[in-house]
């Protein structure tokens, strides 16, 4: 017994030794600085990378941006350019050739226009209706079209680039 006490005794010396011992001391705050600096990477490598996410998106949305200005203008010209159908559409038997050809050349020229814009025209007679590009108005009896097809155009509809400008205004096949 009295063994086993001398025993106990002397490990608790040598704890409480190494445990004022310099150079353990030393060795626990070299591994809390270097756990320390191991956070700080951490941290800096996160923050590297939310400013490398944001400056990503903020390239996409300069893009989106730069693309897509002129929208508004686009649509005010899609008006002009119906009113020049309407007038084409509307011009009696007979009238000045030259004024024709001057309204035609004017669509030509503003239809080349938007084709160097990325504005196209949204197909849509004898096209199944896809509600992200038409707009279905009324539907009308069909025999001869499938259900569901578009068998009029009212107004046509605008694409810029990827992005509907307006709806194409249709009427659609129902059953006879």
């Amino acid at each position: 017994m009295m063994q086993d006490d001398l025993h106990d005794q002397a490990e608790e010396l040598r704890e409480d030794t190494a445990a004022d011992s310099p150079e353990l001391q030393e060795h626990d705050r070299v591994a809390e600085l270097e756990k320390a600096l191991e956070e700080a990477n951490n941290k800096a490598l996160y923050a590297a990378a939310e400013v490398q996410n944001v400056r990503r998106r903020l390239e996409g949305e300069r893009d989106s941006a730069a693309a897509y200005a002129s929208t508004g203008f686009a649509r005010d010209m899609l008006a002009v350019r119906d009113h020049l159908d309407r007038a084409l559409a509307h011009v009696p038997v007979g009238s000045d050739e030259n004024f024709v050809s001057g309204i035609q050349a004017t669509l030509r020229e503003l239809d080349s226009v938007f084709a160097r814009h990325g504005i196209v025209r949204v197909e849509s007679k004898g096209q199944p209706l896809d509600p992200n590009k038409h707009q279905a108005m009324i539907e009308i009896p069909s025999a001869d079209a499938e259900p569901g097809t578009i068998v009029e155009e009212m107004q046509a509809g605008y694409m810029l680039k990827d992005r509907l400008l307006r709806p194409a205004l249709v009427g659609v096949a129902k059953a006879d």
